[in-house]
């Protein structure tokens, strides 16, 4: 943990009372100037901490400054390995280069904003500073290829639910990845994984998770602005990053130790979103309407075509139908 960090975290055990600084020097083995300009540091990065002669420092408030101690005064898994970056290329990448470097289950990437995050199909996934949180997670599954599907149901499950927590909002899921609120995407969802050739297992999974906090200043991108959306109108001071962070983690890690009893299957169901809706299934350049009857018990969607023949999509791309 870097000095910032071990201040911080310092600070957060004691919120409220001040720390003076030879305390802080002597617990973190440092001098005094080092604590001065760990200070300065946090404080650049938002946080509200005020200085005070013969006293010492408090931490007012976290502002909405996100940080790993920020997110571990919250989560209860305390086993996950977490590292934050104000800006990466993409999380997932990351994520990838730690599953290939060895690291174990529960390592965790956080980011601010990404300059190429992506979703599914190759999309570019909008990753702008101050308005949202990234994060990948590495997983070490012991599932078959045909089973990886369980993870993103299960992510979504665990956003929904985290996501409801925080904001009150009620959500919803469009097959298979995107959490709705409102009718507006505000959560995406992508996992990637690298197939083990001698047990035909996985040998890793690298999940992603792009979640939309606030608007941003300049509004939505064009090609996205009717489409995307964000959890909270007003920019408040309530650490909301760090708590949502928290939250998905502690509520995937609850599901995903018996991943494969999908007791989350319920849950997923109740919250679809294209149930009953007519879409168009797309292959390759061409769409085919259909009806969607449901999810199926292996979180297949189960679609009925104009023919009269059904299908089970374990795969691919759908879109409602304007009426």
């Amino acid at each position: 943990m870097t000095l910032k960090n071990t201040v911080l975290s310092l600070l957060l055990a004691h919120q409220g009372d001040y720390l003076s600084g030879a305390e802080i020097a002597e617990k973190t083995g440092v001098s005094r100037n080092a604590v001065w300009k760990a200070i300065q540091r946090l404080q650049t990065d938002g946080y509200h901490i005020q200085g005070v002669p013969n006293r010492g420092y408090v931490l007012l408030d976290n502002g909405d400054s996100l940080s790993v101690p920020g997110i571990f005064q919250y989560l209860q898994h305390k086993d996950l390995i977490l590292e934050y970056a104000k800006t990466v290329t993409t999380t997932m990448a990351l994520g990838k280069q730690a599953a290939e470097s060895g690291k174990n289950e529960g390592y965790v990437i956080v980011a601010e904003s990404q300059t190429a995050g992506k979703g599914r199909m190759g999309r570019s996934f909008y990753s702008p500073p101050g308005t949202g949180v990234y994060f990948s997670i590495l997983l070490r599954p012991k599932l078959s290829a045909e089973q990886s599907l369980l993870i993103t149901t299960c992510a979504a499950v665990a956003c929904a639910q985290a996501i409801e927590e925080l904001s009150g909002q009620e959500t919803q899921i469009k097959w298979v990845n995107d959490i709705y609120i409102n009718g507006k995407k505000v959560c995406g969802i992508l996992t990637e994984a690298s197939l083990d050739l001698e047990s035909g297992g996985l040998h890793y999974a690298v999940l992603g998770i792009g979640i939309n906090l606030f608007l941003p200043q300049e509004g939505f991108p064009a090609d996205i602005k009717s489409k995307a959306g964000a959890l909270f109108e007003d920019r408040n001071n309530n650490d909301l990053r760090c708590r949502l962070v928290a939250a998905v983690l502690d509520r995937f890690f609850c599901l995903y130790p018996n991943i494969q009893d999908k007791e989350f299957l319920p849950e997923y169901r109740r919250r679809s979103m294209l149930t009953g809706e007519t879409v168009d299934v797309l292959r390759g350049e061409t769409s085919c309407p259909a009806i969607v009857k449901g999810i199926g018990d292996d979180f297949s969607l189960i679609v009925t075509y104009q023919d009269g023949s059904t299908a089970r999509l374990s795969s691919g791309d759908v879109s409602v139908r304007k009426k």
